[in-house]
């Protein structure tokens, strides 16, 4: 999967947060979601224009900037 294809961020809409191609839904709205348990069909009950590709993209976007940044883990 690349992400790049379904994700997209441009400066006149939503200020530059990133989102799914062709609509006004953010990724992070998405990755929140996940993390407190949401499945996929509850996202496409919630958010009905979002693209079936849409949670794929935002889990493999995740992993890259999880690869390109260091995030400081307490023990």
């Amino acid at each position: 999967m690349r992400w790049q294809d379904h994700i997209v961020s441009t400066p006149d809409t939503l200020h530059g947060a990133t989102r799914f191609r062709g609509t006004r839904i953010p990724v992070s709205i998405v990755l929140e979601n996940l993390a407190t348990g949401a499945t996929a069909e509850e996202l496409h009950a919630q958010y009905p224009t979002l693209p079936r590709e849409a949670i794929p993209a935002a889990l493999a976007y995740a992993a890259d900037l999880a690869r390109d940044r260091i995030v400081p883990v307490t023990a």
